[in-house]
């Protein structure tokens, strides 16, 4: 699995995405208070660019005019058919053990550790000012 470094922390707010390109896949990066999540930018129900869907929240009901809402911003809503899926793991909410988006891991490092690699060479004192979004493709 390749790392890709896609964005700066702060490129993407709380609640906020990011439509990236890693190893030749489009993925939309969302930023869920602060946690990152990484989904395939393709609906598997006829290939919507999910980026461009609504961020919406989870409506349970126990009975008929007894609603609950809870989750906001954390699922999303694909713009052709409506079709919703989990953020935070690609399930859809109809048929979560069959129909899912493609999930990458995603997390943020430090841009210290990124620039350290195998080989040593004379090096000159930087100085680091922000954190990055990496997806693991």
């Amino acid at each position: 699995m390749a790392r890709h470094v896609v964005a700066a922390v702060d490129e993407i707010p709380p609640g906020g995405r990011k439509l990236v390109e890693a190893d030749g896949k489009k993925i939309v990066v969302f930023n869920l208070g602060g946690e990152f999540f990484a989904l395939l930018d393709r609906c598997p129900h006829q290939g919507s660019a999910l980026s461009g869907g609504i961020l919406c929240g989870l409506t349970l009901s126990d009975e008929p005019g007894r609603y609950q809402f809870s989750r906001a911003g954390e699922m999303l809503r694909c713009p052709w058919h409506n079709w919703e899926f989990d953020i935070r793991t690609g399930k859809s909410w109809f048929d979560p053990r069959r129909t899912k988006v493609r999930a990458f891991p995603a997390h943020v490092e430090p841009g210290a550790a990124l620039v350290e690699g195998p080989y040593q060479a004379e090096t000159f004192p930087v100085k680091v000012e922000a954190d990055y979004v990496v997806v693991d493709v």
